[in-house]
């Protein structure tokens, strides 16, 4: 299903890749999943924070808010209906860059959004902990945390030098998290759908029910 042709609904899914390094497998992995969320034909982009000039948040924004690269973040998660979060596992937890970028945005960027998580690490959990963290900081945030999430431990074994994922299974794991961020952005924002649940709240209870 083509979620750009039903109802003139257009819906676009971003990722932001939490990791600064050159080759990093994160970041590789979130191109594969913003490529599952586009084969339903939906808009993606990618935000790489290598590209962006952040300020460490320090709780008062006055700074961020002076920077041009802070408004091109913000203004890039705020149009989007769907999200993807991809970090690597740094000492048990996601990584600092991904956080001071979360930091600086807040409800306006992420309230109702659907937020789909990817992890991955060079030792045996797959940065399980971190995406804990990630799911905690999505609700906080009031943003809908799809329940599929990947995680991809020794990272280093999955990719070959092009960016590829050998294995099959894997590789249709991490574009099936993109197409359910797609699905579910379509169906949070689709006027037919919210339609359907605003007539079912008004419908008048079954008065047989009272009977049972």
């Amino acid at each position: 299903m083509d979620l750009q042709e039903v109802e003139g609904h257009q819906v676009v899914v971003s990722g932001i890749s939490g990791s600064l390094r050159a080759g990093s497998y994160s970041r590789k992995a979130l191109r594969i999943a913003l490529k599952g969320a586009a084969e339903l034909g939906v808009e993606t982009y990618l935000i790489d924070l290598r590209e962006y000039d952040l300020p460490f948040c320090d709780g008062s924004n006055r700074e961020a808010e002076r920077k041009p690269d802070v408004e091109r973040l913000r203004h890039q998660v705020k149009q989007a209906q769907g999200v993807i979060l991809s970090t690597p596992e740094y000492h048990g937890s996601f990584s600092g860059v991904l956080k001071n970028a979360l930091d600086l945005m807040g409800f306006d960027e992420f309230e109702g959004k659907m937020l789909g998580l990817l992890s991955v690490s060079g030792g045996p959990l797959g940065g399980l902990n971190g995406l804990n963290s990630l799911r905690a900081i999505g609700r906080t945030l009031h943003s809908w945390v799809i329940p599929e999430e990947v995680s991809i431990p020794r990272a280093y074994k999955e990719f070959d030098d092009d960016g590829n994922v050998k294995e099959p299974d894997l590789r249709e794991r991490i574009l099936e998290l993109g197409r359910q961020v797609a699905r579910f952005a379509f169906l949070h924002t689709s006027d037919r759908t919210n339609e359907f649940v605003r007539l079912w709240e008004e419908a008048p209870m079954n008065p047989g029910a009272k009977n049972r």
